[in-house]
Formats: structure tokens, C-alpha cells, sequence
């Protein structure tokens, strides 16, 4: 008669030499440390610039003889002093979305060439290229923009007058160089296009290739294969790379500088001259204000920080409400 053998049970793990039971390696709890300590620190220097910006515009608005919101003029030295951020916050946000819709869909045709249909003896120097322009300082796109792109977009500025001037957004009432908030659109969409393309790129050679071998055995075609599992995998990244173009295109400066021709002028034609930016007013006012007047000129990056940190914030709450994008239903 046969007796039933008990089930042989693995043995324990083994641990390492020196390292009791339940208790971490000291390179674990120094990486933890520096780790959160890195977390930490750069909290505390987010809310130590919140706090000065705080500070200094608080000054000057408590002395401000209009509505800082809704004023249309710039001028903190007058008697009494008169500022308001109305122009400023509606260039910054008519520039930044004429660059997103420019860019975004050039961005995601371009990584997506470069991840699936281009040759790997084309796709490398293609990359390399887009990566060399993302290098590029803002001042050489301002330099290339005033000598280049301004002379050579007054006539698309005509031709769009000519037959989309009924539409009051492209009416021309004024003649003179394209510097406007037009031309300022499409150098901020050039600036931030290869941001985007890297990560997205990088995001799309990370789709999982069992699900797009799958699709290809189903019969599906290239685009369906990149519609139904490529697109979904990457859409947490496609938004990712669309918040740091946009937060290029927020906060830039110098190029701005170069190619607008400010003006407290706050009009819907995106072809006449005029408008401004927070960046492109604080670079173009900063040497010449007095303390006050930077004080002012703070109070409005203030209002540049909280904007970025909205779209950051609308841009994550987005990503969070649907697990799809995170790429784990892909």
C-alpha cells in the first residue's frame, strides 16, 4: 500500500549575505532618501517662487489706479500708475493656440513617419534633424523669423485678406510688415514642432508590435493598424508632448520680441499689428522700469505662472479620467 507523499515546498529565498530578513539594503535607503529629498526640494521651489511672485505683485496691484485684469494699458510709472494684463494675456493665449494648431497634427504625421513607414536608412537622419532643430536657441528662431519669415508672409497675409477677410479674424486694416500675431503663431508652431515630434515619436516605437503583428494578421491595413493600436497607446504621450510645446510657446521670449510689433491694442484681426505677450512685455520693459515697474512686470509672470500651471493641471486630470490613455488597454 501506498502511502501519499507530502508536496515538497520550494525553499526560501536566499538573502543576502550580511542583509537581515524584511530589512532594506543601505543603497536602497540612501536611493529612497535622495529620491524623496529630490521631490521634496523641488517642491519647496515651486512654492518659494510662488511665494515671491506673490509678494511683489501684491505690491504693485495694491497701488495699481485700474483693474489688472481687464485694463487695456501698460504704464506703471504714469501718475497715478495704470496697468492691466488684458492685452498681454490674450496675445500670449491667441499665439500659443494659432502654434498648437499648426504644430500638433505636423508633429504626429512626422513621428509617425519616422516610427512606421519611413526606411531605417531614412528614419535615422530624419530623427537626427529634428533633434538638431529642438537644439536651436530661441534667438536664432527670432533672427531667422524678423529677416525671413516676416518679409516673406506679407503676401499670404494679402491672400488671406483678399479672401478670407470677411471672416473679421483675417481682415487687414493696416499695411506695413507681418508683424503680427499671425506671423508670431506660426514662428512659436516652427519652435515647438520638434519637441513634440521627439516624444511622440518615442512614445509610438514603445507601442506593444504583438498588437499591431495582431492587427496585420486580421487583415487590417497600415492606417487601421495605426488608428486602432498605435494612436490609442500613444495618446498619453501625444498630450504630454502637446503641454511642453505649449509651454514653450507660453513662456517664450526673445523670439516673440524680435518678430512683434507691440502694441496695447487688443483687436480679433490677426493680421494687423499689434498685441503683445507676457514674456515679450516683461524682455521688453525689465532694463528700463524703475522698482515699481517691476513689480508690475512681475505681478504679470505671475499670472503667466498660474496659466501654466492650469494647462499642466487640465492636461494630467485628463490623462487620469481616461485609463485608456495610460496605454495599459491598448
Amino acid at each position: 500500500m501506498e502511502t501519499a507523499t507530502a508536496p515538497t515546498q520550494a525553499p526560501p529565498p536566499e538573502q543576502p549575505t550580511g542583509t537581515p530578513r524584511g530589512k532594506a539594503r543601505p543603497g536602497d535607503r540612501i536611493f529612497l532618501g535622495l529620491a524623496k529629498g529630490s521631490g521634496i526640494t523641488l517642491l519647496v521651489i515651486m512654492a518659494a517662487i510662488a511665494a515671491f511672485l506673490s509678494y511683489r505683485a501684491v505690491l504693485a496691484i495694491s497701488k495699481d489706479e485700474a483693474n489688472f485684469l481687464t485694463t487695456f494699458e501698460w504704464n506703471p510709472a504714469g501718475d497715478p500708475p495704470v496697468f492691466g494684463i488684458a492685452v498681454l494675456a490674450f496675445g500670449t493665449v491667441v499665439s500659443s493656440i494659432i502654434a498648437m494648431v499648426l504644430a500638433v497634427p505636423v508633429a504626429i504625421g512626422i513621428a509617425l513617419f519616422i516610427s512606421h513607414f519611413a526606411p531605417r536608412r531614412l528614419a535615422g537622419p530624419i530623427a537626427y534633424v529634428v533633434d538638431l532643430l529642438a537644439a536651436v536657441p530661441s534667438i536664432i528662431y527670432g533672427l531667422w523669423g524678423a529677416v525671413f519669415l516676416v518679409p516673406y508672409l506679407d503676401g499670404l497675409n494679402k491672400w488671406l485678406n483678399e479672401y478670407l477677410g470677411w471672416t473679421y479674424i483675417f481682415e487687414r486694416t493696416s499695411e506695413g510688415l507681418a508683424r503680427n500675431l499671425f506671423t508670431v503663431g506660426i514662428l512659436l508652431a516652427i519652435m515647438i514642432l520638434p519637441i513634440i515630434t521627439n516624444v511622440t515619436r518615442e512614445v509610438f516605437l514603445q507601442s506593444p508590435k504583438m498588437h499591431e503583428e495582431a492587427a496585420l494578421a486580421l487583415g487590417a491595413t497600415r492606417w487601421e493598424v495605426i488608428r486602432i493600436a498605435v494612436l490609442p497607446f500613444g495618446r498619453s504621450g501625444i498630450i504630454s508632448a502637446s503641454m511642453l510645446g505649449l509651454g514653450r510657446a507660453l513662456g517664450e521670449t526673445m523670439a516673440v520680441a524680435v518678430v512683434l510689433s507691440p502694441s496695447f491694442v487688443l483687436s480679433g484681426r490677426l493680421l494687423d499689428p499689434g498685441g503683445g505677450t507676457f514674456a515679450q512685455n516683461i524682455a521688453a520693459k525689465f532694463n528700463e522700469a524703475d522698482e515699481f515697474g517691476r513689480d508690475a512686470l512681475i505681478a504679470s509672470g505671475l499670472v503667466l505662472f498660474v496659466i501654466t500651471l492650469l494647462v499642466n493641471g487640465a492636461a494630467r486630470a485628463i490623462i487620469a479620467r481616461r485609463k485608456e490613455y495610460s496605454g495599459a488597454n491598448a
